[in-house]
């Protein structure tokens, strides 16, 4: 059985500026991370971050923890 690779994607809301990530979900549910990454250097370095960690994060933002006005 071959690995499971990530299947990357850049938010629908990113306005193409240049300063974005990219998540591959598809690994959560077999491996329990959200690999992440700078959409500008794909063969850099990749943050695993915990699913636990990462939906807290998106609820964050969601609910304007992170809100800067």
């Amino acid at each position: 059985m071959m690995p499971e690779s990530p299947s990357w994607f850049k938010s629908s809301y990113s306005d193409n500026g240049g300063n974005c990530v990219e998540v591959a979900a598809n690994l959560a549910a077999t491996r329990g991370i959200i690999p992440v990454r700078d959409s500008k250097v794909v063969g850099g370095p990749v943050v695993e971050v915990p699913v636990t960690a990462f939906s807290a994060f998106v609820a964050g933002v969601r609910g304007g923890t992170f809100d800067t006005v």
